[in-house]
């Protein structure tokens, strides 16, 4: 699953109209990386929400900026795992 959810966090910045050619998982989503502005990472909250039904708490969001891809795609996949085992 982490290969799916790191494509469609990739593809949700490419439809963002950042420059993903370089990024990977080491790929900072602020300062010294992407430098995602709040709307951006909100943005992508809300398209990880609708997608995968994994919900990041407004409060959340100034630490979600400071992760890497490959971070937010390992909070996403705990997240989803963890929504699908409390079913």
């Amino acid at each position: 699953m982490s290969a799916e959810v790191e494509k469609f966090v990739i593809e949700a910045l490419d439809n963002m109209n950042y420059d993903v050619t370089d990024v990977t998982a080491e790929t900072p989503l602020g300062p010294s990386g992407l430098d995602l502005e709040s709307l951006s990472v909100a943005e992508i909250a809300i398209q990880v929400e609708d997608t995968y039904g994994v919900k990041f708490d407004e409060d959340e969001m100034e630490s979600v900026a400071l992760l890497t891809v490959g971070g937010l795609v390992k909070e996403i996949v705990q997240r989803a795992s963890a929504a699908t085992a409390a079913k």
